[in-house]
């Protein structure tokens, strides 16, 4: 992607946010959240607002591509078998953390991703309420954009033995005996927090304030973009049985720590 590129997506995420969604926070009525598949997944109109505004935004940055949100699968109108077919594809999550944004909680954020044939190219989770961006271009790096355009680079934090090292563990989709096998072990790590928000899960990580975080549900709006952030902040990542991440593998969970040794050392410690 060019300069101006980056520029013109980190400005459709931040009117995106100042007009689609922030109007809501604090602020939705009765009869604006539903719930989608259960009471962990719920939707808002907040939501289906942004998404519809990122995917009119996109279409108009880059007539060429195709665009994925979280709430077009959820109606049947986009699939993410598109991810690993030619072509470039752009996947949003409108609000990732809706349950915080629901619950005022300010734990929120959006989420978009270049993907082309199956491989990450770039990457933005940008803050509402903070009002800045972290930005990942594939082998560029990763850095923090603020409103007004200036950097700091992101780096994952320094490996530590397993006892010494902390970070989110999202265990609430794992199915046994995965389950309780894991749940068993997270007592081997010195602290385990989960924010019910992968957008800002993903900059602690790249930003070098958490070692680990280990997922489960791998929807591709919720990982893609903090993926290749964690990547090019110097991590490294892989599914539970050591392959490589895919945004269309939507099985398989998924373990990130700050360099391949941390990677076997947590996989021999939590999941095996």
């Amino acid at each position: 992607m060019t300069p101006a590129e980056q520029r013109a997506v980190i400005a459709l995420l931040r009117e995106v946010s100042r007009t689609e969604i922030m109007p809501y926070f604090k602020h939705l009525g009765g009869g604006d959240v539903r719930s989608k598949s259960g009471p962990l997944d719920p939707v808002t109109v907040a939501d289906e607002a942004a998404e519809r505004a990122l995917y009119a935004g996109l279409r108009a940055l880059f007539p060429g591509d195709d665009v994925i949100g979280e709430e077009a699968v959820a109606q049947g109108t986009a699939r993410i078998e598109r991810l690993a077919e030619p072509g470039r594809v752009w996947v949003v999550d409108p609000i990732d953390g809706t349950a915080n944004f629901a619950a005022e909680l300010p734990l929120f954020g959006v989420m978009a991703a270049l993907v082309e044939e199956d491989e990450v190219k770039a990457g933005f989770i940008f803050d509402p309420v903070s009002d800045d961006c972290a930005v990942a271009l594939a082998g560029q790096g990763a850095w923090l954009e603020a409103a007004n355009g200036t950097r700091r680079p992101l780096r994952v934090a320094e490996p530590l033995p397993v006892g010494q090292m902390f970070g989110s563990m999202s265990w609430r989709y794992m199915e046994e005996p995965l389950r309780s096998h894991v749940l068993h072990r997270l007592d081997r790590l010195a602290a385990v927090t989960d924010y019910r928000c992968a957008a800002h899960q993903y900059r602690m990580l790249a930003g070098g304030h958490c070692h680990v975080q280990m997922f489960r549900k791998l929807l591709p709006w919720d990982h893609a973009a903090g993926w290749l952030l964690h990547r090019e902040a110097g991590g490294y990542s892989r599914h539970f049985d050591g392959t490589e991440y895919r945004p269309s593998h939507i099985t398989g969970g998924l373990l990130l720590a700050p360099d391949a040794t941390s990677w076997e050392a947590l996989a021999n410690a939590l999941l095996r």
